[in-house]
């Protein structure tokens, strides 16, 4: 019960040192009170600039096979037993750290996306700079990106 009290007592001390307008309302803070710093900057993340796709990239994946190549007019899906799915290039956008291309390949929407992570395609072992997804239709392929021309190669 004493600490009650106590914690009460204390309570209500502070409640009278605070700064009250007439009508109850606080107070607005003194004209020589510090100012109140401004919200700290979001964290840096690992946003993909255009810059960093300049000369095109190449995905894989593997359950089931396909490859990817990401160039300056064309994106083009390749996997076993169908036809190669082609569409134009239309540029990438960039939003929450992953590049995203769209596109119309035949009779599919073709959406490939590329994340800024370390990636393993889980058979061979290779590291990878980009993680991938690629949907075209209703089908998701998932898998690993780099730059064109510098896809890690076992044995290498």
């Amino acid at each position: 019960m004493r600490s009650f009290v106590l914690a009460t007592s204390a309570l209500l001390v502070l409640a009278a040192c605070t700064p009250q307008a007439p009508d109850g309302a606080a107070a607005p803070p003194p004209a020589d009170a510090p100012a109140t710093p401004p919200p700290a900057a979001p964290p840096a993340t690992s946003t993909p600039l255009p810059e960093e796709f300049a000369g095109g990239m190449d995905a894989r994946g593997t359950e089931p096979f396909w490859g990817l190549q990401i160039r300056d007019t064309q994106i083009t899906l390749q996997r076993p037993d169908h036809p190669a799915a082609v569409g134009k290039n239309p540029g990438m956008t960039v939003q929450n750290g992953k590049a995203t291309w769209e596109t119309q390949a035949g009779a599919d929407r073709l959406t490939v996306t590329l994340s800024s992570e370390a990636c393993s395609d889980g058979m061979s072992d290779l590291k990878y700079d980009y993680a991938a997804v690629v949907v075209i239709g209703s089908e998701t392929l998932k898998g690993c990106a780099g730059h064109a021309g510098a896809m890690p190669k076992e044995g290498a």
